[in-house]
């Protein structure tokens, strides 16, 4: 966590489709200098500000994934898991250019996009990343004694600890953790897919959303399995697959963290609900800073 701050070596790009809006979309990773952020351009748009921060407070939808708005309105959706690589990447700083409403799904994990970064290149910058230190546990949570909780304390290194329960015979319950002083996001965590059950498409698709989606870039569940020709690429690829949201709508804080994340049942809108309470509570957390010593300093 405590290094240089980073961004890409060079310019690269994708082309895909949008899981729900179903349109065809280019993407571009730019390098970025120092304290930029990682920052989406809508490039199809011209006639209003089309600079999209990533950034918690700039969240206006979270419905099976997570947008973000500008004060202008203008939004890009499906985030999160181009958001996770670039944490996994170490990517403080990158200009990402959409010309959609949507980051492209690719196969529904946070993989393609991490290729794409390693394509480009990661490389220091003259300037110290800034790390958010846990200092009190703050909990949020929805849907009463059934429903979803997620919790942030104070812990060494960064940890994600999740349980899922989806009442089915083929997900069922699920627990993973993800510790960054343990395993590797590369190998652990980013080839996790996104994941749906058949008998929502139909509803989904009357709503305008998963109009893109398919067997190509989400697991889709039966009655008695998953439908894919594919097998699973872990064997809790569910549960490792929220971790990973989960990472990718954390890193909207515009920071890494020192803590730990607890949660069952959580998804989009209880991890931005997290930030929005944790970080309105000043004695919660204090920004730490590497020093050239290799020690954390409080700014």
């Amino acid at each position: 966590m405590f290094s240089y701050q980073k961004t890409i070596k060079n310019k690269v790009s994708c082309f895909g489709v949008g899981l729900h809006s179903g349109e065809d979309v280019t993407l571009t990773l730019n390098p970025a200098p120092t304290d930029t952020g990682i920052v989406f351009k809508r490039n199809d748009v011209t006639d209003k500000d089309n600079m999209v921060p990533a950034f918690y407070l700039n969240v206006e939808g979270t419905m099976l994934g997570t947008t973000i708005t500008n004060d202008d309105g203008i939004s890009v959706a499906t985030i999160e898991h181009l958001m996770a690589a670039l944490w996994g990447c170490g990517v403080d700083n990158c200009i990402i250019e959409v010309d959609g409403p949507e980051v492209p799904i690719m196969d529904g994990s946070s993989e393609p996009f991490v290729f794409l970064i390693e394509c480009a290149g990661v490389e220091a910058q003259d300037k110290t990343r800034k790390v958010v230190e846990v200092l009190k546990e703050v909990t949020v949570s929805e849907g009463g004694d059934n429903g979803g909780h997620i919790t942030i304390a104070p812990a060494e290194g960064f940890t994600v600890d999740l349980e899922i329960d989806f009442g089915d015979n083929v997900i069922a319950k699920q627990a993973g953790t993800f510790d960054t002083r343990q395993v590797s996001f590369k190998s652990d965590l980013c080839r996790a897919r996104t994941f749906g059950f058949e008998h929502e498409v139909d509803y989904l698709r009357s709503q305008g959303l998963a109009q893109g989606g398919s067997l190509d870039n989400a697991i889709v569940v039966g009655k008695e399995g998953i439908l894919n020709k594919e097998d699973l690429r872990y064997r809790d690829e569910f549960v490792r697959h929220k971790i990973l949201d989960c990472i990718g709508d954390i890193y909207l804080a515009g920071a890494y963290f020192k803590g730990s994340l607890k949660g069952f049942k959580s998804g989009h809108a209880l991890n931005n609900k997290l930030l929005r309470k944790f970080f309105e509570q000043s004695d919660a957390w204090r920004m730490m800073q590497y020093t050239p010593q290799a020690e954390a300093a409080a700014v």
